[in-house]
This record gives structure tokens, C-alpha cells and sequence, in this order.
């Protein structure tokens, strides 16, 4: 199936010339739609560029070939683009939504966010989607008329429900967040701009997300396979690489082992996005919607994988929970890393005036859940490097995480 041909834009697909609009009114650019503009105010944000010195899973110190939040992020949206193109959906917004759906991970993955989650247990806890939503809106500094980034409606939506509603009509948390509750940051930034959080995010959200499950099964069995979690063989017990490995073979019978790999992680990348653009676009056509609020108001997502797709998907995170995110080495590496930031959270609430000045100002006249999460905010901000840094500068013993 040819993909990169695309289409007309669909009837549903986000319009950058009928935008919601942002925040603070600004003159429109003469060279770039809205959504355009979105991307590059990510990709030239702080917090995207820290990306690059981020856990993905593996540590920095464990090999430059692994990737990093910014080369996964990087993927993800290359795939985002791909599909939108071929699904006749706005490939700005898609790329915006993929670029700035990492930017509120902590160091060290999901240990920095375990680690601030425990820290802020009183005060709400910590989720990387709301503090990405505070990022865009009010941590970057660096326009002279607001706070944040100032980004369209359409990004901010997709940003906060890329992954379905966080509510429902009456505002009763769903999902993930029925038992916790919607996070505070999302709540209060839902007064000032409604974000419908009892609808779906448009289908460019839905797009971004889906680009995130396939970059994510891809890039980490490439590494698994790197890091010699695991062999190829081993995870032929997946119907779908079993599959692939064996065309593979009989296509390339003497082919050389990196050549091998490569060529399954390829091909599994190729096999996700084709049956997402079939799947979605049956979908389409059964409901038929004739805007973007038709897509919103589905009741369901309508980019999707197609049930044995999503078994396959559901195979293979089976198999990676085990052999590689559970794996002895990575979980001893991220309980050191986890141990490291709690350390400096411990030491900043103790010890504020370590703290940069910019991020101790009022400190002493600021309520306790404030300073708590300001100190996390900056943790939060740290590339694994540096807080390893600042961990040596206050502790005598600061893990290697080898």
C-alpha cells in the first residue's frame, strides 16, 4: 500500500484557518499557518531541547546508540506525519501534537516520574501529560508578552486528551483517572480555555497517539535487541515478528544479523501504519462525520488498529514488559535513578536556598504545596546529566546507573 502519496484534506481534518484560536491574541505570521507555528515553537522550546539528554530506557551513560526522548519523539513524529498525510488530516497538527507529547517526562523516564509522583503524594502527585499542558502554558519563558508558548487550541486539546476524554459529560474523571482524579494543572487551565475534557481530541490527536504505540514497539525492540535483552528468535513467539522473520528469511536466507533486525523492525513499522490507515479509514467511513466535532463527538477513537492489530500490539508490549522494561539491569539502574531524584527533592525542600534564584523567588512567602511544586517543576527539568550533577554536588555518594 502506497502511503506517502496522501490525499485531499479530509472534511474532518483540522483547519489551521479555523482555529479555535490561542490564548493571547497575536497578528497572524505571513509565512506560516497556526499550526506550523505551533511546531516551531516547540521544536525551539527549552523543554524539547532537553529531550535529547532524557531517558527513553536506557540512561545516557549506557551508549549513544539507544535512544532518547528526543530521538523517540523524533520518530513519533515522523510516523505521525505519514499517517496524516495518507488519512487527508492536517500534518502540522499531527506533527505539533506528536513533537510536544514528551516534554513533561522528568529524567530517567518513568522512575523521574515515580519518584516526583511520591514526592507530590500530598499535593496532588505528579503526571508528565499535565505537566507538559503547564510547560506550553505558563514554564517557558520566553516571549515578552506571555508565559508559555502560547500555543492554538487545537495543540493544547490534543496535548491533554491524546490519549481519550479525562472526564465525562457530568465531569466525573474516566480512565486512567478515575480512581486519582483529573490533575489540578489540567483543571485550572480547563477554566480559562475549555478543552472539552469529556470529548475525544481530534483525529490528529488520535493520530500522534497511535504514532506513539508504533514508534514505541519498533524503536524498543531495536534496542532490546542491541542490549542483547533478547534475541530475534526469542520474540518470534509473537505472532507478528514470527511472521516477518520468516518472509525475511525466505526472501534473504543468508542475511546477516544486524541486516535481519533492521529489516523486522522495518517491516513491523510499515505493517502498523498500513493497517492503522485501513482501519481508520473504515472507521470514517461508517460514521461519516462532516467536521472536526463529528470526530470529537464519536463516542470512540476513529484512528485506530484493527482488533488483530491490536492484539499484536498487546503481544508485543507483552513480551517487552518482561524481557526488557522489568529486565534485572534496567530495573536496578532506574531503583538508583528513582533514589537520586527523591534525594534532591528531600535536600531542595530542606535546603530552598540551593535552588536556582529564579526558581527560590518568594519561596519563604509561598504556601507549602507551592513549594512543593516548584521544586518538583524543577526537577522535573533536568536532563538526567544534570541532576546527577546536582545530586554529586550535595551527597557523598552518587550513583554511577551503569
Amino acid at each position: 500500500m502506497a502511503i506517502e502519496t496522501g490525499r485531499a484534506r479530509a472534511v474532518y481534518a483540522a483547519n489551521p484557518a479555523q482555529s479555535r484560536g490561542r490564548r493571547y491574541v497575536e497578528p497572524a505570521s505571513p509565512t506560516r499557518n497556526s499550526f506550523r507555528r505551533d511546531c516551531d515553537r516547540i521544536i525551539h522550546s527549552t523543554a524539547f531541547r532537553r529531550l535529547a539528554h532524557k531517558t527513553q530506557v536506557f540512561v545516557y551513560h549506557e551508549g549513544d546508540h539507544y535512544r532518547s526522548r528526543l530521538t523517540h519523539t523524533l520518530e513519533v513524529a515522523q510516523i505521525a506525519r505519514s499517517l496524516a498525510r495518507a488519512l487527508g488530516l492536517d500534518e502540522d497538527l499531527a506533527e505539533a501534537l506528536a513533537l510536544a507529547h514528551d516534554l513533561g517526562h522528568p529524567p530517567f523516564g518513568h522512575a523521574g516520574e515515580r519518584s516526583l509522583d511520591k514526592a507530590l503524594a500530598r499535593f496532588g502527585g505528579f503526571d508528565h501529560n499535565a505537566q507538559a499542558l503547564r510547560i506550553v502554558t505558563d514554564l517557558e519563558r520566553r516571549y515578552a508578552l506571555f508565559d508559555g508558548l502560547n500555543l492554538t487550541w487545537e495543540t493544547l486539546e490534543g496535548l491533554v486528551k491524546h490519549n481519550g476524554p479525562l472526564t465525562d459529560c457530568a465531569g466525573v474523571p474516566v480512565g486512567r483517572y478515575a480512581q486519582r482524579g483529573v490533575p489540578a494543572a489540567v483543571l485550572a487551565y480547563a477554566q480559562i480555555q475549555d478543552l472539552e475534557l469529556w470529548s475525544f481530541a481530534g483525529a490528529e490527536a488520535q493520530v500522534a497517539a497511535l504514532s506513539d504505540d508504533i514508534a514505541y514497539d519498533a524503536h524498543d525492540i531495536d534496542d532490546g535487541l542491541r542490549a542483547d535483552f533478547f534475541t530475534l528468535e526469542d520474540i518470534t513467539v509473537v505472532d507478528l515478528i514470527g511472521d516477518i522473520v520468516r518472509e525475511i528469511d525466505k526472501a534473504h536466507p543468508s542475511l546477516e544479523h544486524a541486516r535481519r533486525a533492521h529489516e523486522t523492525v522495518r517491516r513491523l513499522i510499515t505493517r502498523m501504519i498500513e493497517d492503522v490507515i485501513a482501519e481508520s479509514g473504515r472507521r470514517f467511513a461508517a460514521l461519516g462525520p462532516s467536521s472536526t466535532t463529528g470526530v470529537r463527538q464519536a463516542g470512540g477513537p476513529v484512528v485506530a488498529f484493527s482488533p488483530a492489530m491490536e492484539g499484536a500490539d498487546a503481544a508485543i508490549k507483552g513480551f517487552l514488559y518482561p524481557h526488557m522494561y522489568h529486565h534485572v539491569r534496567i530495573e536496578q539502574v532506574m531503583g538508583e535513578a528513582e533514589g537520586a531524584l527523591s534525594d534532591l527533592f528531600a535536600h531542595y525542600t530542606v535546603t530552598p536556598d540551593d535552588l536556582p534564584a529564579e526558581w527560590a523567588e518568594s519561596f519563604d512567602r509561598a504556601g507549602e504545596s507551592i513549594r512543593a511544586r516548584r521544586i518538583a517543576d524543577y526537577i522535573a527539568g533536568m536532563t538526567d546529566r544534570y541532576a546527577l550533577i546536582e545530586h554529586a554536588k550535595y551527597f557523598k555518594i552518587t550513583p554511577e546507573l551503569r
